[in-house]
Parts: C-alpha cells; sequence; structure tokens
C-alpha cells in the first residue's frame, strides 16, 4: 500500500488521480489532499475516502470545514501546503497544483525525504536549478505526470543515456493552431478553451494555445532528464496519439503512444516501474486513427516557443520571469481584461526588462517571480488606461 500526498485535489489532475486510486485500492492510500477554494469538490472527496489531512487556501474555510470533518487535521494557506509535504510517514506527494505556488511544497517535499509525481510543470520552470541539486543531495526521484515527459520516461527505459541523440517533444498547437496571426486579433476566451484534444485545466488550455506550455516543457524536459537545450525539439502532431518520443545515435526513433487519457501518465508514475491494468473508455485504435501528421513548429507564429528555448538557454532567473508573467497575462485574457495577442507581448516585455541574475537561494525564484507578476500588472494597468 503506497501513501499519497495529493496536492491541488480538486483540479484536472487532481480529479482524475483519485479516480486512478479508486481502481486500485489495493495500492494506494490518500494519506492528505489540498483543494485551493474549490470547497464543494472537497466536500465529496472527503466523504468518498477516509483522508487524515487536508488543506484549504483560506483561513475561514479551515475553520469551517474543522466544525464539519473533525476526524480530519485541517491546515491552510501556503503553509498549510508545506505542512502537507513535509508530513512523515507517506510514499509519494503528488503535486497537480497549477502555477508558481506549487515550487515550494516540491522542494519541501524532497527534503523531507519524499520522492514525487509532478504535473506541476512551475516547480521546473521556475527554479530548476534548485529541485535538480535538491535531488541529489537527498538521493529522491521524481516522476513526470506530464504526457510528454512520461511518454519520454517511458521511451528511455532500459536504455543508456550517453545513446541519447535527441528528445523530441509532440505539440497539438492548441485551439488555435490552425489560424495565422492575422486572425488572433479579436479571438476569445471560449474558443481558446475549445482544446481540440484534450481535457484540462483553463490556464494550461490558454497556454497550450499560446504554446507557452510546449515552451514550459520543453525547460522541464531540460531538468527531468539532464538534456541540454540544444537537443530537444518540438514537432506539432494534430492527433495527440503519439505523446512524444526519443531518437538515438543510431537514429532509431522510440515513440510512445495512446489515447489522450492523462490517467494512464498519472498511473505510470505512481506504479513505476510497474504497470497495472487501467479502465479506459477508449483505448487508442490505431486503425481508427488511420493517419497521423507532423510538422515542424513555425517559431514566428509562435513566439512564446522561442522565447522559452531563448530563456532556458541563458538561465538564471528569466524562465522565472516569463513564468510569473505569463500567470498573469494569461489570467486577464481568461477574465477579458486584455487581447490574446497582448499575452505574448507582456511576458516578453517582463523577459526583456528583467535584471540577470543566477538562482542561488529559494528568496532568488520569489525575488524573480515577484518581478515578473509586477513587470505584467504594471502593464495591464497601462493597457487600461
Amino acid at each position: 500500500m503506497k501513501k499519497l500526498v495529493l496536492l491541488g485535489a480538486t483540479g484536472s489532475i487532481g480529479i482524475q488521480t483519485i479516480d486512478v486510486v479508486h481502481q486500485h485500492p489495493d495500492l494506494f492510500s490518500l494519506e492528505a489532499v489540498s483543494a485551493g477554494r474549490n470547497i464543494q469538490a472537497l466536500r465529496k472527496i472527503l466523504k468518498e475516502n477516509h483522508i487524515p489531512h487536508a488543506c484549504v487556501q483560506r483561513e475561514e474555510d479551515c475553520l469551517a470545514l474543522q466544525e464539519e470533518f473533525p476526524d480530519v487535521c485541517w491546515h491552510w494557506g501556503d503553509e498549510g501546503l508545506k505542512e502537507l509535504s513535509a508530513l512523515e510517514g507517506y510514499d509519494l506527494l503528488v503535486n497537480a497544483l497549477v502555477g508558481f505556488a506549487g515550487f515550494i511544497p516540491t522542494l519541501t517535499g524532497i527534503e523531507s525525504g519524499h520522492d514525487v509525481a509532478l504535473a506541476n510543470k512551475e516547480t521546473l520552470v521556475c527554479g530548476g536549478a534548485l529541485i535538480y541539486d535538491a535531488l541529489k543531495k537527498h538521493g529522491r526521484s521524481l516522476y513526470p505526470i506530464d504526457s510528454e515527459h512520461s511518454a519520454i520516461f517511458q521511451a528511455l527505459q532500459g536504455n543508456r543515456k550517453k545513446d541519447v541523440k535527441r528528445l523530441i517533444i509532440t505539440a497539438s498547437g492548441g485551439a488555435f493552431r490552425n489560424l495565422g496571426r492575422d486572425e488572433l486579433t479579436n479571438v476569445t476566451a471560449a474558443q481558446a478553451l475549445a482544446h481540440p484534444n484534450w481535457s484540462m485545466g483553463a490556464k494550461i488550455t490558454i497556454d497550450s494555445a499560446t504554446m507557452m506550455n510546449k515552451g514550459f516543457e520543453v525547460t522541464e524536459a531540460h531538468w527531468l532528464f539532464d538534456i541540454d537545450y540544444d537537443h530537444i525539439d518540438v514537432i506539432m502532431h494534430d492527433e495527440s496519439v503519439v505523446h512524444s518520443m526519443v531518437e538515438y545515435i543510431d537514429h532509431s526513433i522510440i515513440a510512445q503512444m495512446g489515447a489522450p487519457d492523462m490517467r494512464l501518465p498519472i498511473q505510470y508514475a505512481l506504479t513505476w516501474p510497474d504497470r497495472y491494468p487501467l479502465m479506459q473508455e477508449e483505448p487508442l485504435d490505431l486503425a481508427k486513427i488511420a493517419t497521423l501528421h507532423f510538422k515542424n513548429p513555425d517559431f514566428k507564429r509562435f513566439p512564446l516557443l522561442a522565447l522559452a528555448y531563448e530563456a532556458g538557454r541563458k538561465g538564471g532567473n528569466l524562465s522565472a520571469v516569463m513564468n510569473a508573467a505569463n500567470e498573469v497575462a494569461n489570467l486577464a485574457f481568461r477574465e477579458g481584461r486584455i487581447p490574446f495577442l497582448a499575452i505574448e507581448d507582456i511576458v516578453a516585455g517582463a523577459v526583456e526588462n528583467a535584471p540577470f541574475k543566477e538562482l542561488k537561494t529559494v528568496y532568488d525564484v520569489c525575488e524573480a517571480d515577484e518581478f515578473g507578476r509586477s513587470y505584467a500588472e504594471e502593464q495591464l494597468r497601462r493597457l487600461a488606461a
């Protein structure tokens, strides 16, 4: 029985993680969950599962839920997330938080002696160097949940790192993949949220439309697999059947394929190196798919993908600044405060104007995050004036 701490239990990845747990009650139990502000969803989870610890974002929700669920040990806020990550007696931290809020809990989990199954890409985008060092220092492991990184992780099994030529990350291109830049001027958040293949949270779906998400995944791959940016490529793939590939020095390419169902990479991260049955409504049927399409990305069409490569290669605080500005701009677009293309302008401007600084401490990462947010907020004020 593997005891799990699940951060972000009420989000898309969190809900699907709980589904995997329910499919294998003899393998997993939930030791703790966090739920942000989605209190109704949390109530449902607590009524259906025996969970000793829970965390919410606001103190007032925490106090109210203590009355309702007296057998649960309650935590709240960012400090509560750290407390869950540092709990004793559990086996795996599953980080399904969205945004920079996931960085400190990941680092705390590693430093308190736990392995991590990671869906929070901002952890590595913002503080990859610190996470990398912490993993080595404490002898812990990081298991990827993102479908692309899970695919690479699976394609690397049984092979030697020295034989890897490059990693190939596939990209659907999001809701606007077939539109030219001149057609993006008046697109809406509702249109951007209509992803052609995947069912994901709102923030990541917008990031998919800008390809910022794919840029983040390039940075993640760099830190997860210790591969330099010159050997990480992105390829457009409409069907989202090939989740990513690894090319070896003999030009053999190993790909991992599957239906666009996040429960598969979630379960593999939880059970590695073992595999278990997974109930799927529609397993992959290649005869039904019949044709797969691939093409190289247009970096002028998707400038945030190019920016992620640039920031990653330069290193230091730039990827953290980029992420912070993107979080602010992404939300502003979803709220109808800025047009779609303004996201790119704000994020690129933040990186261009950020004073370069190496990341040596958690404070450095937080400082970079604050700069990116402050810059983006200032641009929003100017646009609203």
